[in-house]
């Protein structure tokens, strides 16, 4: 028997990681080739920052759903 659930989060997370590294990686790119490596740089650290609040969010979402499983358990 298949679980469903494992392959749907395996999935949207495999979609999710690859589309954060196609950004960077063809958008830094992109900005490297037209603007050079200073401009690069300051992309790559912009993405960065803006990644912050979705990792905060995915963090505080992941202990929320560890909380609730540990609490269903007992």
């Amino acid at each position: 028997m298949r679980d469903l659930r494992k392959y749907a989060r395996q999935t949207n997370t495999r979609l999710i990681v690859g589309g954060v590294l196609l950004l960077f990686i063809v958008g830094i790119g992109l900005i490297y080739l037209l603007y050079g490596p200073a401009a690069a740089g300051m992309g790559f650290l912009c993405m960065g920052v803006g990644l912050i609040p979705l990792l905060l969010i995915f963090f505080f979402l992941w202990v929320i759903e560890w909380v609730t499983k540990k609490a269903n358990d007992n």
